[in-house]
């Protein structure tokens, strides 16, 4: 990593450079997030349940092991961005047949989290979800976390006409659907890769370095503003909620 991000915590936990870094957000009219393993703890393993649902689509569609299966959907899943974006590309299956047996999953893991709630109403501008899910599940999990009418609205893997994150087309579909100005706007992701075509096209960039899977795949400070956590910690601190 070429430098070191915006701030970081201190010994006590507290950000340690917060004046400054409200100052630097000023700026901001659009906030957008990521969906899984972002908005909520990576710890949730909720990606573990639909991990298992792809690695059986993968088994019923080539008629392969689940060892084969596994290696398969992993390989599409770094190659392509999504396991989907390689099926579709290698097989030529139907997105919405997939997406709707992936995220067939129970969600008891998931519950609200109201400081997150209050700190993203807090949020001046708008507020928005990018994800290389689709809207339905996403939905789900909102209403899980207490969110499900903290957004303006959800920009999925149908709307990006299943070019998925980190695919530059995806960002330039989700700027021009909602007529953002990306110098204005700033993305939180937990993969590090997706920050890269974001800092491109001119959006302040946060990292949530939580320990999802691939997370920390081809990070790079040169364009990651910010390094985090947890994003209800970082959203409550910079808003100036109470503890």
């Amino acid at each position: 990593m070429s430098r070191e991000p915006s701030f970081r915590w201190n010994d006590a936990g507290e950000l340690a450079t917060r004046p400054a870094m409200l100052a630097a957000l000023d700026h901001i009219d659009a906030w957008i997030f990521d969906l899984d393993n972002t908005l909520y703890p990576a710890s949730a393993d909720l990606f573990g349940l639909i991990d298992v649902r792809m690695r059986l689509y993968v088994e019923r569609l080539l008629g392969v092991d689940e060892a084969e299966a596994h290696r398969i959907q992993k390989r599409l899943f770094r190659e392509h961005g999504t396991t989907l974006s390689g099926l579709m590309q290698s097989h030529d299956i139907d997105p919405r047949e997939f997406l709707a047996f992936v995220h067939d999953i129970e969600m008891d893991a998931l519950e609200e989290d109201r400081r997150l709630v209050e700190a993203v109403a807090r949020l001046p501008g708008r507020k928005l979800i990018f994800t290389n899910g689709d809207a339905d599940y996403a939905a789900r999990v909102l209403e899980r976390l207490g969110l499900s009418k903290s957004f303006e609205a959800i920009h999925d893997i149908h709307a990006c006409a299943y070019q998925p994150k980190p695919h530059v087309a995806s960002y330039e579909s989700m700027v021009a659907a909602f007529g953002i100005d990306p110098t204005t706007a700033l993305f939180v992701e937990d993969m590090a890769r997706n920050l890269k075509p974001a800092k491109a096209i001119g959006m302040t960039t946060v990292w949530v370095n939580n320990g999802s899977e691939l997370g920390n795949h081809q990070a790079d400070m040169g364009f990651i503003d910010y390094e985090i956590h947890d994003v209800g910690h970082w959203l409550h601190e910079i808003t100036g909620g109470s503890l």
